[in-house]
């Protein structure tokens, strides 16, 4: 089994001179679970090569037995410093695509045409897609086979803004995930903030937060069998 992990490469967090990027715990749980499963990972991103970690990400209290992990995995370190270039990718050569979260991606997978056409790509070709926290920001743009938003109508999940708020990111962010998801006509819903939840609706998985990751990667997996 082939699954293909997008990862963003975004590192500016809007105009506050801090860095942002994607978040460790939701790219290590997640690679993890599939590794351990079986799975061949690839890994892209928009420009390739490494990309940039959210330094918060890196802080003693987000830490967890996969960040862990990963920080004693010279290996993954090694194969993250050279995610291959989005628009290099075909969809055809996998069975899945997930994309872990993190700040970066409502800036540039939101907007990226590579990734845009990758999501609806896997979704004509009756394949799952897999985004937790901010990652179904990369779903914004994102069409069904019928030309409306691909969330319409699908029970769907993202980072809260409640969890927004809680960060002190609601103004800087360009967009509010749940306000967007809602908007774009998806059935949207959340758990307490930092709690896991995450939702299924066909091939559409996606959850809401970090402590959602795991979760996802094993719907995906259940999917997939």
């Amino acid at each position: 089994m082939q699954v293909l992990i997008v990862l963003t490469s975004h590192s500016e967090l809007g105009n506050t001179g801090h860095k942002t990027g994607f978040w460790i715990e939701e790219f290590a749980a997640p690679y993890y679970v599939l590794a351990d499963a079986g799975v061949e990972i690839t890994l892209a991103s928009p420009k390739g090569g490494q990309p940039p970690i959210d330094p918060k990400s890196e802080l003693a209290e987000f830490q967890t037995a996969a960040t862990e992990r990963f920080k004693r995995d010279p290996a993954l370190q090694e194969k993250l410093a050279h995610t291959v270039k989005l628009n290099e990718v075909d969809a055809a050569d996998y069975d899945a695509v997930f994309y872990p979260g993190g700040h970066g991606p409502l800036w540039d997978l939101a907007n990226d045409p590579s990734s845009i056409s990758l999501i609806e790509t896997f979704y004509r070709q009756n394949k799952p897609v897999a985004f937790v926290c901010h990652a179904p920001g990369a779903l914004v743009k994102v069409k069904g086979p019928n030309g409306e938003p691909l969330v319409k109508g699908k029970e769907v999940t993202g980072f809260s803004n409640a969890e927004e708020d809680a960060v002190q990111l609601t103004t800087i962010v360009p967009f509010l995930l749940e306000d967007e998801l809602k908007k774009l006509g998806g059935f949207y819903s959340n758990g307490p903030n930092w709690h896991p939840y995450a939702l299924k609706d066909g091939l559409l998985i996606t959850g809401q937060n970090p402590a959602s990751s795991e979760e996802v990667a094993k719907i995906l997996i259940e999917t997939l069998a």
